[in-house]
């Protein structure tokens, strides 16, 4: 009986990961293939990563997402950051529903909604305050630390939540101030939970595709936007060499994100 659950199990648990990983794998091998079509495999070939570096749009696209990604990710784990510590440490002050249910909007109201309410913003604000002039980084980025604020926010809650205060405490009672604790021991002990909260931001960002279409103008296409764009003309191989990079350079990020993180812990 035992044996016939650690089989069950172990079938799970490799359905699980064959449903994940295969079709990332058929991508990868389908970037060395020699073909023009995506999927007939006619021999071996680094064709398409030639292609994809004299690809101009295409490199500026991935730039400008990578850099938006970036500064998504910093923003949103400063400001969430924060926005975590009062709803876990300044208990249920006067406006507290109100402010939990707007921290939280971004997660239940669909991105259609929120790039048609910042875009609206924009534009009268570009009417009113002759700022700003158009639609491009700057436009994208608010965006999408908007969004991922919320999902920053809910992280830090939850592991502050889980961590045992009496170390803060201590601080406290030997003169430290609220703030010098909050650096020198809140901050290293919820230190995985902010690279987590980092990683995330940074993926909704570089994955985003309604917001971005609501709020970027001419010459500032992000990545999932010029992908979109070619589907209609049909999708080109290169696109299958530059998602097969970014999935290396993701996985290293994750892969040295948990060795500091169970570094970390270790200590």
């Amino acid at each position: 009986m035992g044996s016939n659950r650690a089989y069950g199990r172990w079938l799970a648990l490799g359905l699980g990961f064959a449903f994940l990983y295969i079709p990332i794998i058929t991508l990868i091998v389908y970037s060395f293939n020699a073909s023009s079509l995506v999927t007939d495999w006619t021999g071996f070939s680094l064709r398409w990563y030639y292609a994809l570096f004299n690809d101009d749009a295409l490199l500026r696209a991935a730039w400008l997402s990578f850099r938006i990604a970036f500064l998504t990710a910093t923003a949103a784990v400063v400001i969430g950051t924060w926005a975590g510590v009062v709803l876990s440490r300044m208990g249920r002050f006067r406006g507290f529903t109100l402010y939990a249910g707007m921290l939280s909007a971004p997660l239940v109201v669909p991105e259609v909604v929120l790039g048609i309410s910042l875009l609206l913003m924009f534009v009268e604000m570009g009417s009113v305050l002759g700022w700003p002039a158009g639609r491009g980084m700057f436009t994208i980025w608010v965006g999408h630390v908007m969004l991922c604020v919320a999902y920053v926010a809910v992280i830090i809650q939850s592991r502050l939540r889980d961590m045992d205060r009496s170390l803060e405490e201590a601080a406290l009672d030997l003169g430290a101030t609220p703030l010098k604790v909050f650096f020198l021991i809140t901050l290293p002990l919820i230190a995985p939970a902010l690279a987590s909260a980092w990683l995330l931001s940074f993926t909704l960002s570089l994955d985003d595709v309604v917001v971005a279409s609501f709020l970027s103008g001419p010459g500032y296409t992000t990545l999932p936007l010029e992908v979109f764009a070619r589907v209609r003309l049909g999708l080109k191989p290169e696109v299958n060499a530059l998602a097969t990079i970014f999935i290396l350079v993701v996985g290293l990020c994750a892969i040295l994100a948990h060795r500091m993180q169970n570094r970390k812990e270790r200590s």
